[in-house]
């Protein structure tokens, strides 16, 4: 009994330290440096790979980043095509953990805990941030350095052999480990726990195959819980996520007894040989998807059609090359600054309609779009400052002037579409109800607002 305490225990603190981890990523690694990691997901379906990889391995979740994208799809801050190599590189990053596990980094988890801690507490944030992460990173190895400890009973247990003995065909197995990951919202663990048995002698990998099978399913099971309070765009990245899973499933289960031979000729190890089949798969799904992901996006968009406009997390005309000609720089930057202009008009109308109508959903489209409104208006800012350096006419000068004042105006907006989608979501807890009339108010001043900004766009182009 004690030790299915102690397992249970190293699996609650290994799942808490995962979760604490991502967020405290997410705060660490500030919006610009995560756009810019996205930045090369749309050069080409490889550069989509790698990103989808890097981002992982920051999070240590592959739902956090499959999350991520559905997100930046729904908000319209990344185009569907350029999503699909992110998800299959989240997929082949996720690997890592249970590598980890077989290189048995849970030795090493208490010195990464007390050397994360030394760190948060100094309270400087150049240190802490980092310390903070570095805790809890430890944190999920001790976690499952424990649930070792405590499934060492199980050796001996005829029922846990037993269990394995019946559940070794491959559709329980996978309807088993599918369940069980979509229930932890994680991969890693029901993959790192078939590691640990492994360990123990407990499991062969030809037993263990279709719980890694199953595993990997159910890691859709989180891009389609946030799909549901999406759009058509983030329904389609859940779908292919789920696809693109489904498909390897389906391959992997016909060629199972090949596969398990296969892996145990790279090593006589059977946590090793579990950790590889993780790898292989998903490396497998993503060499056989990447040549075809143009016609599978044509096909995805047929399963699931209605195509919404993208605008792009980066400037996509202010260029450091145009500065020698004042004129052309100021034109990009005015380009630059309609495109900035228009995600806070759209902010404004999802903020209105959530005081009415309020969605979890929308608030997050929101958070994104925050973030990239924030960071393009550091660097129009940052481009403009360079422009103002450069020889400039009379007319010029004023057109800077106007562009520098007005930049923070639509960044004022913007923050202002996030307080009301604040003020929406507290009306919501607090069940608070508006009359027709103040309902008529929010629709006139989102009226007003439009205006103001169609005005600005008019002035900009004089």
């Amino acid at each position: 009994m004690s030790g299915c305490i102690t397992a249970a225990t190293g699996l609650v603190l290994f799942l808490f330290a995962m979760v604490r981890l991502t967020a405290t990523v997410r705060r660490t690694v500030t919006s610009i440096r995560t756009r810019e990691l996205f930045r090369y997901a749309v050069r080409t379906p490889i550069w989509g790979v790698v990103t989808g990889i890097l981002v992982t391995i920051l999070f240590q979740s592959s739902s956090a980043t499959t999350v991520l994208t559905v997100g930046l799809v729904s908000a319209g801050l990344l185009s569907f095509f350029h999503s699909l190599g992110v998800l299959l590189g989240a997929d082949i990053g996720t690997t890592l953990t249970v590598q980890f596990v077989v290189w048995r980094v849970t030795d090493l988890s208490p010195l990464l805990l007390i050397g994360g801690a030394l760190l948060w507490a100094t309270g400087k944030k150049r240190l802490a941030s980092p310390g903070e992460g570095i805790f809890y990173f430890g944190l999920m190895f001790f976690g499952l350095s424990l649930a070792t400890q405590g499934t060492e009973f199980l050796r001996e247990s005829p029922a846990a052999l037993r269990f394995f003995q019946e559940t070794s065909g491959p559709l329980a197995g996978v309807l088993i480990g599918c369940v069980f990951t979509a229930l932890v919202q994680s991969s890693a663990v029901p993959i790192s726990l078939l590691v640990i048995l492994a360990g123990h002698d407990l499991v062969t990998v030809e037993a263990a195959l279709p719980f890694v099978l199953g595993a990997n399913l159910g890691t859709s099971a989180t891009a389609i819980i946030a799909a549901t309070a999406s759009n058509s765009e983030g329904r389609r990245v859940a779908f292919s996520h789920t696809f693109f899973k489904a498909a390897g499933v389906a391959l992997f289960l016909t060629v199972l007894s090949p596969f398990a031979a296969m892996l145990q000729t790279f090593s006589t190890s059977v946590p090793q040989q579990i950790a590889l089949s993780h790898i292989v798969f998903n490396l497998v799904v993503a060499v056989l998807f990447l040549p075809f992901l143009p016609l599978f996006a044509r096909f995805a968009l047929r399963i699931i059609p209605k195509r919404g406009e993208t605008l792009p997390l980066w400037p996509e005309f202010i260029d450091d090359r145009l500065l020698s000609d004042p004129e052309a720089a100021l034109e990009a930057a005015r380009k630059e600054m309609e495109r900035e202009m228009a995600l806070a008009r759209r902010m404004c109308a999802i903020a209105v309609n959530l005081v009415t109508n309020f969605q979890p959903g929308p608030v997050r489209t929101i958070g994104y779009m925050e973030s990239v409104v924030n960071s393009l208006k550091q660097e129009i800012s940052g481009f403009l400052r360079l422009v103002s350096e450069r020889p400039l006419s009379e007319a010029m000068s004023k057109r800077l002037f106007f562009y520098s004042s007005l930049v923070n105006d639509i960044e004022r907006i913007a923050d202002h579409a996030v307080n009301i989608s604040e003020l929406a979501e507290l009306k919501k807890e607090n069940r608070i109800g508006f009359s027709e009339a103040a309902d008529q108010d929010l629709a006139d001043i989102l009226a007003l607002v439009n205006t103001n900004l169609d005005d600005a766009l008019t002035l900009m182009e004089t």
